[in-house]
């Protein structure tokens, strides 16, 4: 996934200011503990960030 993708996916859930903030001050547990802009710093694939975004916000499983 590219990010410009993971981007609109999370403005398009979230809307932009919420999802920006998500973004930066969210804490994934089940991505050691990073916040998603960071998890992708790191290197993890922004698919897996946006999947566990979508599980820890319960987002219906038709929108991952």
């Amino acid at each position: 996934m590219r990010l410009t993708d993971f981007h609109e996916l999370v403005h398009g859930e979230f809307g932009v200011a919420r999802g920006d903030s998500i973004l930066t001050d969210h804490v994934l547990a089940s991505i050691a503990g990073r916040t998603p802009l960071r998890a992708i710093d790191d290197g993890v694939d922004p698919r897996e960030v946006w999947r566990a975004l979508c599980a820890e916000f319960d987002v219906p499983r038709s929108r991952w």
